[in-house]
């Protein structure tokens, strides 16, 4: 935490939000060669409600920060293990232009290490410092507000990065707008003995019921640790028309009683929490002229996994790349999030909402989970395996669907 006499007053980029995302912008505007302050409410290590996988798309963002021997230290996965409708596959990773293996670290570790990692790249960082204003000078922004234990202050900067999570308090002030109109999530994790902590297998179930035995619009998981506990979560999907009235934490107790043979599981459901997470950049007003929202605060979630960690990533780089060459943000921030996540994020969504009606996950359900093929296709595509290098059939696919269906959005994504 810092004191009065510690506290920055400027810095070239001021990064609000020390997540995977704020450390990954932290850390490359840093290498860059500019003057970064890294700002978080919180004390660090902190905990962050999460699944705590990392699939193929993370992993190569946490190589190209050279994080892959402290990666290998942790579990290692080969690919995701569907259960639903009588059925169980084993679909690995597909590989291709990204990474063929994928990982879980707590998300206490995981945020404390890529803070560890902006600090060593040269970023300053300020502990239990929350934004709570801004000073603009016209559409720019001059200076943020910063509240700790000792007051308040302000920090200047040039560039403006906001890292802050899905609720995002700073883009609210800036005028960020969250639309439920298209789907969202309610998703809860806790942490649970296992005997199977070093399955090389993630394991998600696609036929989720509360206890009543009904059938819940959502997906259960099971993410080994490597420590003897598994990440246990489950998230349903809503939309404003179909709002979920799911209570997530006893649907995690149900499900954990469900698979709990299955999976060795022993002992009580520890630190269990829940989010409300925007998906599929349903977020407008994410950037001014000296400004950009990123990962979770510009709602880069996926709606069909609800993985976040990757967007997280990629967006701290893609940002720090754009401060770095001078190209402004603004609308050309806007810009290089439709053009990466836009047409995925669109079809996922428009897919994803189907999936909020009961009725249509009961009659498909046991056919996709039927077919190898399909599933492995759906992994690739439902994982956000597809990369801008791929050009085989899948990937044309999947690109030429994601153009189509951003014609026909009412509010396309980051609109």
């Amino acid at each position: 935490m810092t004191t009065p006499s510690s506290r920055p007053t400027s810095a070239d980029v001021l990064v609000v939000g020390a997540g995977p995302a704020g450390s990954a912008a932290a850390a490359w505007a840093a290498r860059a060669g500019l003057d970064v302050v890294l700002a978080d409410a919180a004390t660090f290590p902190r905990d962050k409600t999460c699944g705590d996988g990392l699939t193929p798309r993370a992993i190569g963002e946490m190589q190209k920060l050279g994080l892959e021997d402290w990666l290998r230290a942790h579990t290692v996965n080969e690919g995701l293990r569907a259960h639903g409708f009588g059925q169980t596959l084993l679909l690995p990773w597909p590989g291709g232009s990204l990474p063929d293996w994928g990982s879980a670290v707590a998300r206490t570790e995981l945020d404390d290490h890529l803070r560890t990692v902006a600090i060593k790249s040269g970023a300053r960082a300020v502990d239990g410092a929350r934004a709570v204003g801004v000073r603009r000078e016209g559409e720019r922004v001059a200076a943020v507000e910063l509240r700790d234990a000792e007051g308040t202050y302000e920090v200047a900067c040039r560039w403006l990065v906001v890292a802050d999570g899905v609720r995002s308090p700073l883009g609210k002030l800036l005028g960020r707008e969250w639309h439920r109109d298209t789907v969202y999530a309610v998703a809860g994790r806790s942490y649970v003995d296992s005997e199977l902590s070093d399955d090389p297998w993630i394991s998600s179930h696609l036929e989720l019921r509360d206890d009543q035995g009904e059938l819940v619009t959502g997906y259960g998981w099971i993410f080994p640790l490597g420590d003897g506990t598994v990440n246990l979560g489950a998230g349903t999907l809503a939309t404003s028309r179909r709002p979920t009235e799911v209570a997530i934490k006893p649907l995690m107790q149900t499900y954990a009683d469900t698979i709990g043979a299955d999976f060795g599981l022993s002992g009580e459901l520890r630190m269990p929490t829940s989010a409300l997470l925007p998906m599929g950049g349903a977020v407008s007003n994410v950037a001014g002229p000296n400004w950009a929202l990123i990962g979770d605060a510009a709602a880069c979630v996926n709606p069909l996994n609800g993985e976040g960690i990757d967007y997280g990533l990629e967006t701290g780089r893609l940002v720090a790349e754009h401060i770095a060459s001078g190209v402004g943000l603004g609308e050309a921030w806007r810009s290089t999030l439709v053009e990466h996540y836009g047409e995925a994020f669109s079809i996922a969504r428009r897919l994803a909402g189907i999936a909020t009606q009961p009725k249509v996950v009961a009659a498909l359900g046991p056919a996709g989970m039927r077919s190898d093929w399909l599933m492995t296709l759906a992994l690739r595509w439902m994982g956000n395996l597809v990369d801008d290098a791929d050009r085989d059939r899948a990937a044309r696919v999947w690109r030429w669907a994601g153009r189509r269906s951003m014609a026909r959005d009412a509010r396309p994504p980051f609109a």
